[in-house]
């Protein structure tokens, strides 16, 4: 597939700078098909679109809190199903699993993050 060449499609440097993530980050997260691009030039570079832009984004919140590559497929697969399908279904007692495990990563985070300030306070203190 050759990918058009518009405002919404981005090579992968381009991907890689609005995202903060290293081009090999996004090669591997392709490679598992995490973040499959969306077409190809006829060089054979990888296309992403706002809408791959946006997946990133997401797969980038989500590993802080140690999702695993599987996990995050579901993930992803979730998110992109629309809301009046999710209720009442396995995919949502899912995602409240996803959320939970979400949720208790952020205060385990937030907890190493206030030990960490009290540290530098710490050391701030005999400097």
């Amino acid at each position: 597939m050759t990918a058009k060449t518009s405002r919404t499609s981005m090579h992968i440097g381009e991907l890689a700078d609005r995202t903060g993530l290293s081009l090999r980050t996004i090669r591997h997260y392709d490679d598992v098909g995490l973040l499959p691009a969306t077409g190809r030039t006829g060089g054979g570079f990888r296309v992403y679109s706002e809408d791959d832009f946006e997946r990133l984004m997401v797969i980038k919140q989500m590993k802080p809190l140690g999702f695993s590559l599987e996990d995050m497929a579901e993930i992803l697969s979730i998110l992109a199903t629309p809301d009046s399908q999710v209720s009442g279904s396995e995919t949502a007692g899912r995602s409240a699993e996803f959320l939970e495990r979400a949720v208790h990563e952020r205060a385990k985070m937030a907890r190493n993050l206030a030990q960490a300030d009290e540290f530098i306070e710490r050391l701030s203190r005999h400097s």
